[in-house]
C-alpha cells in the first residue's frame, strides 16, 4: 500500500524530525561549498531542539510556525516562513530529506507556506538562497521566482564572505 506524504502544522511531536531533515538538508546542500566550521555553527545556532521547541509553540504573522511533510509519521520536509512588511512574505527555511528530493515535497510545503502569508496579506514573497545553491536556485527558478541582488549572508563572521542571493515573486 503506498503512503501518502501530508504538509500539517508542526507541533512537538516533530521536533527531531525537523532538526533532522534541516541539519541534513543543510549538510547536503552547503557540504561542498561551505566550511565545514560554518555549517556546524548554522546548525547549532537554527536546528537545535530548544529552537524548534520555541518555533513550533510559537505562531505570529512574523513566523508562522513549521510546516512538516510528514509520510508514515515520519519528518520528510520542513518549512517555515513570516511577514518581513505589510505584504510581503518570506520564506526562511525549506528543507527536505536529500533521499526524497524531486517528489514534489518541498512544492507543497511551499505551496503551505504561500497559503499563510496570503492569508497574512501577502501579495508578494521572498527568499535568500546561498550563491551557488544548485539545490534551491533552480528550485525558487522553477516556481517563478525572480532573482533581485546579492547580500552577505547571515552568519557570516569576521573573514568570511558568503554570499545570499535574495529572490522575489508576486503571489
Amino acid at each position: 500500500m503506498k503512503s501518502t506524504i501530508q504538509v500539517i502544522k508542526a507541533d512537538e511531536r516533530h521536533i527531531d524530525g525537523i532538526a533532522k531533515v534541516c541539519t541534513d538538508g543543510y549538510w547536503a546542500t552547503y557540504g561542498d561549498s561551505y566550511p565545514k566550521e560554518y555549517i556546524q555553527r548554522i546548525v547549532k545556532e537554527f536546528y537545535n531542539a530548544d529552537r524548534i521547541l520555541n518555533e513550533v509553540t510559537t505562531s505570529n504573522k512574523h513566523w508562522g510556525g513549521y510546516f512538516v511533510a510528514v509520510e508514515n509519521g515520519k519528518v520528510l520536509g520542513a518549512g517555515g516562513g513570516g511577514m518581513i512588511g505589510k505584504a510581503a512574505g518570506e520564506i526562511f527555511v525549506l528543507y527536505l530529506d536529500p533521499d526524497r528530493r524531486n517528489e514534489g515535497i518541498g512544492t507543497k510545503i511551499l505551496d503551505a507556506l504561500t497559503t499563510q502569508q496570503k492569508e497574512f496579506g501577502a501579495d508578494e514573497q521572498w527568499v535568500s538562497v546561498g550563491k551557488g545553491n544548485q539545490k534551491g536556485i533552480p528550485f525558487y527558478e522553477s516556481r517563478d521566482f525572480i532573482f533581485k541582488y546579492e547580500k552577505q549572508s547571515y552568519g557570516n563572521i569576521e573573514g568570511e564572505n558568503f554570499v545570499s542571493l535574495r529572490y522575489y515573486r508576486p503571489i
